[in-house]
């Protein structure tokens, strides 16, 4: 025992020893007090309420579901009864969805399979438990797909969604900096601080295009990018505004020049609903086959947070299902402390649908879904996961659709080629701003891998920045990387996020101190 103790002292102090702190993050925090560029984007803002504060007990109203006519013993159909609950928490404007400790039971045989629908503010789904003995939600049949034709059509059965659509603004005139808070408006007239916008951008200009994918050009399969053009959609809150200068609380990650018809939309959304402690249970039982049909490809998808902000999911269990949670159209939401378990399925939990702002914290994907954590399409920006685990037979899921500025932040996991995603049209599998910071490889290491395989043609990711890569050996084919830096050994800079979290703030909020 003591020479087990001594050789754990001898490994973290021979780290600690070789450990650099990150020529990268100095040139970054350089920058970021004098208010010049870097190369590193400000993935700080990530998160509910931009991780600045504690995801909240909520205190609203509560709706416990039994009394709604649920049964917590699991003999007959809670469906109805959900749905009842919810429709009295958003007349309310407000409210807890109580989940006492029991297993309900949802899309039974005798139900219908259609979508439960959460389309209120300041809802929460809360359970005592996400574990057996706790709040058990069992989803015993999956919905049919809207096009069996198409396999990604089976809809989530938890649906957060807005009545509210978005409605065209104004143009931008001016030309603005990545990573700059204000734009120039033709006409900023009817917006006040507070409001949520997107700014959008769909041009498939030559000179866009080169800045886009650079130093990549792209091929002729990618008819999305090639003919519809760069899409951009990043979601913002108005901070202020001066005449026609719009200023946002949360930095852009692209730069924009107005040449290309760039815009401002209002958003429609909700805001502050949250699912938490609460075990939710598929009936996916049998062996996973990657596009074998829909069933296999999106049955058994639990929960879709689309048009959030501000909303989280924390403390959950998602058990035999083929997709846990994914993020779409939403902005500044939080995945905490979740765990993915049981049969092997199609995705975790993902950011996609042109979110901005999303983070995945402390998820554990022990299924090892054939695409762990990642991030899919619609020009989702700024997402960052932060110390998140899978196993090494798989590994991280970028979806092509245009996903930028993406931070794997401390994630230890399986690493190779072809786990991206995204139909042959629909590459890259990512854009800019790709930075794999501090990850740890579990699986065999591969010499000169490649971000741009020469190998196939469904793994494509435009040149990223990746600093203290470690684990297994492997090395980088050097033209596929933009930056590489301290590979094989993790840089003293621990986490890029909580680092630029704690320059902005001044100090890490205490939250996440207890999750590291």
């Amino acid at each position: 025992m003591k020479r087990l103790v001594l050789l754990m002292f001898i490994a973290f102090y021979v780290l600690g020893v070789n450990a650099q702190e990150s020529k990268l993050w100095k040139e970054y925090k350089n920058a970021y007090e004098n208010g010049t560029e870097a190369k590193l984007p400000n993935f700080s803002y990530a998160g509910y309420k931009y991780s600045e504060v504690a995801i909240p007990k909520a205190k609203h109203k509560v709706f416990n579901v039994v009394k709604f006519g649920a049964d917590p013993k699991g003999v007959k159909s809670s469906k109805t009864a959900l749905r009842k609950a919810i429709a009295a928490a958003e007349k309310h404007g407000s409210g807890i969805i109580l989940f006492p400790k029991g297993r309900y039971l949802i899309n039974t045989k005798g139900d219908d399979l259609k979508p439960i629908l959460i389309k209120g503010s300041n809802i929460v789904f809360r359970g005592e438990g996400n574990n057996v003995d706790g709040s058990v939600l069992f989803f015993e049949k999956d919905p049919p797909p809207l096009d069996p034709n198409k396999k990604w059509t089976v809809p989530r059965m938890l649906q957060v969604k807005s009545n509210d659509g978005d409605q065209f603004l104004t143009d931008v005139v001016a030309d603005t900096r990545r990573e700059t808070f204000t734009i120039t408006v033709k006409n900023a007239k009817g917006m006040k601080p507070g409001d949520w916008v997107i700014l959008k951008v769909l041009n498939n200009s030559k000179d866009l295009l080169r800045y886009d994918l650079q130093p990549i050009v792209p091929e002729k399969e990618w008819k999305s990018i090639l003919t519809k053009g760069v899409q951009f959609n990043e979601r913002h809150q108005v901070k202020a505004i001066d005449g026609n200068k719009v200023t946002f609380f949360e930095p852009i990650h692209y730069d924009v020049q107005a040449k290309h018809g760039w815009k401002l939309y209002s958003f429609g959304h909700v805001e502050n609903v949250g699912f938490e402690n609460i075990m939710f249970e598929g009936n996916w039982t049998i062996p996973f086959v990657h596009h074998k049909n829909a069933q296999h490809d999106s049955g058994w998808s639990i929960l879709s947070m689309g048009r959030a902000v501000n909303s989280w999911v924390k403390d959950c269990r998602f058990k035999n299902i083929s997709s846990a949670v994914s993020f779409s159209q939403s902005a500044y939401c939080t995945a905490l402390n979740n765990v993915v378990e049981g049969n092997l399925g199609h995705n975790a939990i993902s950011a996609g649908g042109g979110s901005t702002g999303i983070l995945i914290a402390k998820t554990e994907d022990k299924a090892g879904q054939w695409h762990a954590c990642g991030v899919g399409g619609g020009s989702t920006t700024g997402t960052v996961l932060w110390r998140c685990k899978h196993p090494k037979h798989t590994s991280f899921e970028t979806h092509a659709s245009q996903p930028r500025c993406t931070l794997f932040d401390k994630v230890e996991g399986g690493f190779f080629l072809g786990r991206g995603g995204g139909a042959r049209q629909n590459l890259p599998n990512h854009g800019r701003y790709l930075v794999l910071w501090n990850y740890k490889e579990t699986d065999e290491a591969e010499k000169d891998f490649e971000f741009w395989s020469r190998r196939t043609w469904y793994w494509k990711i435009v040149p990223p920045i990746v600093v203290g890569f470690h684990g297994a050996g492997t090395t980088f084919k050097e033209s596929d990387v933009d930056v590489v830096e301290s590979l094989g050994t993790p840089v003293k800079t621990e986490s890029l996020w909580e680092a630029q979290l704690t320059l902005r703030l001044g100090k890490l909020p205490r939250w996440i101190e207890a999750y590291k």
